[in-house]
C-alpha cells in the first residue's frame, strides 16, 4: 500500500519546509528519490502528487518538498501567502534548503537512512540541483526535466540596471494574478558567486550519472538550454520529448487520476534509467 507521511525542517532564515513522503510498504529497501520544484512552484503542484504516487509503485521512496522562501507557508502549501518570503529568496537559499533535505533524508532521524539517493528538478530546480550534484557525492544519480541551462535567464537583461536602482522588480503570476516580488538580493547572489552559480560550468563537473529530458515544444525554457547542458557534460544523456511543453502536458490544477501522455513518457524513462 503506498502511503504518505508529512514532515516539516528547518530551511534556510529559520523558516520550515514542509515536505512529504510517499513510499508502498512493499518495498522496505527503498533507494530515495527527492524533487525540487521551480520557479513559482510548490511541492502539490498539478500533477506532482501522481508522479509521486507513480514512483512509489515502482519501487522507490519519493520526497517533495516546498522550498523554504518559495512563498507558501506549512499552513497554506498551496497559496503564495509569504511574498515577503518569496521577494527575499536566493539560489543560495535554494542550495541550503537542498542540503537541509539532502541531510534529513540520510540522517536517519525521522526516516530510515538513505542509502541512494535520486535527485530530480524541473526548470529552475533543475539548475539548483546540477549544481547540488556537482557538489554533494551522496547523490547518486540526476534527472533535470525543462532545467534552465543558466539563472540570468529567468528575467531580461535590460531591467538590471531598473532593478538595482528600485531594489525590487516584480513578475507576473500569470494563474494567480499576483505581483510576486524579487529584490535586488538575488541578483546580487549571482554577482557575489558567481563560480557557484554558474550552472553551465557546474554541469561539466557533474560525475553522476545524469539524464537530461526537455519538452520540444517547451515555449518558458527553449530545447536550446537542454542542448547547452548536454553539450557541457556529454555523459549525460538528453531525451527530447515530443511534443512536451514547459510541465510534460500537466497543469494546475489537474483534477484527472491518470498522467499526461508526455509526462508519463518521462515517468517511465525515469524510472528505467534509476534501475540500470
Amino acid at each position: 500500500m503506498i502511503t504518505k507521511e508529512i514532515y516539516t525542517i528547518p530551511g534556510a532564515k529559520g523558516r520550515n519546509m514542509l515536505m512529504d513522503l510517499n513510499f508502498d510498504d512493499a518495498y522496505p529497501e527503498a533507494p530515495l528519490v527527492i524533487f525540487a520544484h521551480g520557479f513559482k512552484g510548490f511541492k502539490d503542484w498539478g500533477t506532482h502528487n501522481l508522479v509521486a504516487r507513480y514512483f512509489a509503485g515502482q519501487g522507490f521512496s519519493y520526497l517533495k518538498f516546498n522550498f523554504s522562501h518559495n512563498g507558501t507557508t506549512p499552513e497554506h502549501p498551496t497559496d503564495f501567502t509569504d511574498l515577503i518570503a518569496f521577494g527575499d529568496n536566493t539560489f543560495s537559499i535554494e542550495l541550503d534548503d537542498l542540503n537541509a533535505v539532502i541531510d534529513f533524508a540520510c540522517n536517519g532521524s525521522a526516516i530510515p537512512p538513505a542509502k541512494k539517493v535520486y535527485l530530480i528538478g524541473h526548470s529552475m530546480g533543475g539548475g539548483i540541483s546540477i549544481i547540488k550534484t556537482a557538489e554533494d557525492s551522496r547523490i547518486t544519480k540526476l534527472i533535470t526535466f525543462a532545467s534552465i541551462a543558466d539563472f540570468y535567464n529567468l528575467w531580461p537583461k535590460e531591467h538590471e540596471a531598473q532593478w538595482k536602482i528600485q531594489g525590487v522588480m516584480y513578475v507576473n503570476n500569470g494563474r494567480t494574478n499576483q505581483q510576486m516580488p524579487l529584490r535586488i538580493t538575488l541578483l546580487n547572489d549571482l554577482e557575489q558567486h558567481p563560480e557557484r552559480l554558474d550552472i553551465l560550468k557546474k554541469a561539466s563537473e557533474v560525475s553522476q550519472p545524469w539524464l537530461i529530458f526537455h519538452g520540444d515544444a517547451d515555449a518558458s525554457v527553449p530545447l536550446k538550454r537542454a542542448e547547452q547542458l548536454h553539450a557541457a557534460q556529454p555523459n549525460a544523456e538528453l531525451v527530447v520529448i515530443k511534443g512536451g511543453d514547459h510541465v510534460f502536458g500537466a497543469s494546475h490544477p489537474y483534477s484527472g487520476d491518470v498522467l499526461p501522455a508526455p509526462l508519463l513518457e518521462f515517468c517511465e524513462k525515469s524510472v528505467a534509467f534509476l534501475l540500470k
